[in-house]
């Protein structure tokens, strides 16, 4: 292992010519920690950030995991701690915010998923009160014009071939 104050002595000690080594070692280190800020310290800062926002933004309603890999649905929240229900017993366990390991469904993404159901299920019901409305008021030479059709136009398109011929 490189002793750094032996580097020092040594580039001071050898005269003037080598004093550019000793300037080149100290660029190496500074070097070195540039690199490892950008590629070790920064990352983990910004998932800091990003894990603390998310407690932040910890809602009653949504649904997470914590770090011991309990799944449950928030129904309480107050200081840094939150109630968690967690089975169909209701089962309630209290919880530091820091265990959260994720926020799985949001309770405003599940709400807004349901108010799209629900419209999905009235538009779909409207649609079927007209499709239930034209069968009942379809009459029966309605559908045989229906069923001659296609094989009037099957006729038309042999027609001009022939004539080809």
């Amino acid at each position: 292992m490189l002793n750094f104050t032996t580097l020092l002595s040594e580039g001071s000690s050898s005269g003037s010519g080598s004093g550019t080594g000793i300037w080149g070692t100290i660029i190496m280190i500074v070097a070195l920690f540039v690199v490892l800020y950008f590629f070790m310290i920064r990352p983990q800062k910004k998932q800091e950030r990003k894990d603390a926002e998310m407690r932040g933004s910890l809602a009653v309603g949504d649904e997470v995991t914590t770090i011991g890999g309990i799944i449950g649905k928030v129904v309480s929240i107050k200081g840094e701690t939150f109630v968690l229900e967690t089975t169909k017993d209701k089962t309630k366990i209290r919880f530091l915010k820091a265990a959260v390991r994720s926020v799985d469904v949001k309770a405003e993404d599940l709400a807004a998923a349901v108010i799209e159901k629900k419209a999905e299920g009235t538009d779909a019901k409207a649609d079927d009160k007209a499709d239930a409305k034209a069968k009942k008021n379809d009459k029966p030479e309605d559908k045989k014009a229906e069923a001659e059709a296609p094989a009037v136009e099957a006729a038309a398109e042999t027609k001009p071939e022939e004539e080809a011929k």
